[in-house]
């Protein structure tokens, strides 16, 4: 019994490359299944909502993060546990955290909008279909529209006269809404919305 284990091991020892292949072998058949259980989830969650409550944008943009993170998260466990690999993967560890942050800081607007639009479809202030009056650069200082589309950067209403109204996700997520109800009950809105 001892000897099997001892063989078992001895196949998986990572110091050895015999071992170190064998171990990539297991990790790279577990980030495919769980890249494939991650897909199978988000096939199912559709599958079962009759409402359409659920943004399918949203959902195959957070399974596809989902499955880059544990495919980074298994790459840094191989690199960890091999030692030839250990030192390049602290020093790569180090350079994509200084690249993070360089990221971020250039791109602060765009991952403020895909913050906003995770937050807007979470929280949940309006949905596709309401009617909504916006702030807006017109003569009235604001539209009215029906949400038409809400995906992780914007948010597209459709005017009554048939514009689309495209606004980032972190404007709409800081300016006063005011929900209408549908154009055969509503009156002419005629106050200006303010979003200071």
């Amino acid at each position: 019994m001892i000897s099997d284990l001892e063989r078992l091991g001895a196949m998986f020892d990572p110091a050895t490359l015999k071992g170190a292949a064998a171990l990539a072998a297991v990790l790279f058949g577990s980030g495919i299944a769980l890249s494939w259980l991650v897909r199978r989830m988000l096939g199912e969650v559709l599958l079962h909502d009759r409402s359409e409550r659920i943004d399918t944008i949203t959902l195959t943009f957070l399974s596809r993060l989902a499955i880059l993170v544990i495919w980074l998260l298994l790459a840094g466990f191989y690199a960890h546990l091999v030692p030839a690999l250990n030192r390049i993967g602290t020093a790569l560890l180090a350079g994509v955290s200084l690249v993070s942050v360089i990221v971020g800081f250039a791109a602060q607007a765009t991952l403020g909008n895909l913050i906003a639009g995770i937050s807007l479809v979470l929280y949940k202030p309006f949905r596709r279909g309401d009617r909504l009056q916006v702030s807006a650069p017109t003569k009235d200082e604001f539209d009215v529209g029906t949400v038409e589309t809400i995906s992780l950067g914007f948010t597209v209403l459709r005017t009554d006269d048939g514009r689309r109204v495209i606004i980032a996700n972190g404007t709409m997520a800081q300016q006063t809404m005011i929900k209408l109800d549908p154009p055969s009950t509503t009156t002419t809105a005629t106050a200006p919305v303010s979003g200071r």
